[in-house]
């Protein structure tokens, strides 16, 4: 199969090209040797063609859709999650403080100003933050806070509400939380507040949740027909096979793979590139881990609690019967008192005669 993309790319080399340049270089063979057997193949692989490079990589990723390089490339990309034609403006700063705390699970975090002034923040997660729809939610409305911001101070005096303008959260799971699971046949879910009366208000929050690892598994070995699936695919597929099949029926991504593969012969800066991704998949399985073992903390909890409620009731019941009890021997006490008073004075009446 690497002929069969060495045909498409000839800018593939050989494997046996790869390690020859490693060895050049005392530094990239430490590196290099530095990697389980494993990360090893995976990084000859995609540099020989025996398998496409996973795209969800931050590196690859930036390095093929870049706003500020190749702006019609993620231009496209949001035109076709949004279903509107969008221009981007403006790559904006992250928030600092974001970053600070949920970086080691982030793989890639956009925040873009579009044409007509929305904000979208694209996401991609190779694994799933716990609390998928309690995160979204909170850092939608730090986008909303955010460009009212912005918004107020440009505008001043001038300043209405309908000069605020949607704000979009994409988010792609490598692996979804366990939540989109239940719906296997869906690999795409849009979300937008919506009142159940029917009622029409302009609701700013708006929501793309894209589970790949569904995608893969419905769409794999499928023809490809539109748009959406192409760029899932192109995000999502590593396989050679499927390479082919894109790049065969939506040729203007042949241009980002010959990017990625004209990257691959600078031996340096990709070999950096691949232990940073490296770093960083350790960082968000040891998150992960974190987070899971909360979560069943949690959930623990939750039983816990939930069975000393019932043994606080049983407790309840029975000091209520203990009561009951109680008052009961108290009543045979007092019945006994009064019949041994009846019998003493039956006693003293058969004296008395």
């Amino acid at each position: 199969m690497t002929n069969n993309l060495k045909k498409y790319f000839p800018l593939i080399r050989e494997r046996s090209e790869v390690l020859a340049d490693i060895a050049s270089k005392k530094e990239l063979q430490e590196q290099f040797n530095q990697w389980t057997e494993k990360q090893q193949e995976e990084f000859l692989d995609f540099c020989t063609g025996a398998r496409g490079v996973k795209m969800l990589y931050d590196s690859f990723f930036k390095e093929v859709a870049n706003p500020e390089y190749s702006p019609e490339r993620l231009n496209d990309f949001l035109s076709v999650m949004l279903k509107q034609k969008v221009k981007i403006l403006h790559v904006l700063p992250n928030d600092s403080v974001r970053i600070a705390l949920e970086n080691s699970l982030l793989i890639t975090d956009l925040v873009v100003e579009l044409e007509d002034g929305s904000i979208a923040n694209i996401e991609i997660q190779k694994i799933g933050y716990m609390f998928p729809g309690e995160r979204a939610a909170c850092y939608s409305a730090d986008l909303l806070l955010r460009q009212y911001k912005r918004v107020r101070d440009k505008r001043g005096k001038q300043f209405t509400y309908k000069d605020i303008k949607p704000v979009y959260t994409i988010v792609l799971y490598e692996h979804s939380p366990r939540e989109f699971h239940l719906f296997p046949e869906d690999y795409i879910h849009y979300i937008s507040p919506e009142a159940d009366t029917g009622l029409k208000l302009n609701m700013l929050q708006r929501y793309v949740m894209v589970p790949l690892d569904i995608f893969r598994k419905k769409r794999h070995n499928e023809a490809i027909t539109n748009k959406v699936d192409a760029w899932l695919t192109f995000l999502s597929m590593d396989e050679p096979e499927e390479i082919v099949r894109l790049i065969t029926a939506y040729p203007e991504f042949k241009p980002m793979y010959e990017d990625i593969y004209e990257l691959c012969r600078n031996r340096e800066r990709v070999i950096g590139m691949f232990s940073k991704e490296l770093q960083m998949l350790d960082e968000n399985t040891v998150q992960y881990m974190i987070d899971e073992m909360q979560d069943k903390i949690d959930e623990q909890q939750g039983k816990i609690d939930e069975q000393q409620g019932k043994i606080d009731e049983q407790q309840g019941k029975i000091d209520k019967q203990q009561d009951k009890i109680d008052e009961m021997q108290d009543r045979l006490e007092k019945q006994n008192r009064e019949l041994q008073a009846a019998l003493e004075t039956i006693e003293k009446m058969k004296t008395q005669k």
